[in-house]
């Protein structure tokens, strides 16, 4: 068995693991999606012909925005329990 083979295979997983935990926490992941969040939004309320789609779609977005803070609080009780 190749021990340094081995480890340089879970050296480059690790990598791999801690870039797509980056992205997942990222501002850029974040602003990205809510971007295309409202867009979308705005696209489906043109199209069933809502009034003021370019307004309506914030409120979407915000809820977006919200449910992507870390709420550190409700973290801590919830790994305390």
């Amino acid at each position: 068995m190749d021990f340094e083979a081995e480890i340089k295979k879970i050296q480059e997983r690790n990598k791999k693991v801690e870039l797509d935990k980056a992205w997942e926490t990222s501002k850029t992941r974040k602003v990205a999606i809510a971007v295309l969040t409202y867009l979308v939004m705005v696209s489906v309320m043109y199209s069933l012909g809502m009034d003021r789609p370019f307004i309506g779609a914030i409120i979407p977005t915000l809820g977006f925005m919200l449910s992507t803070f870390s709420l550190g609080f409700i973290k801590e009780f919830w790994k305390r329990y």
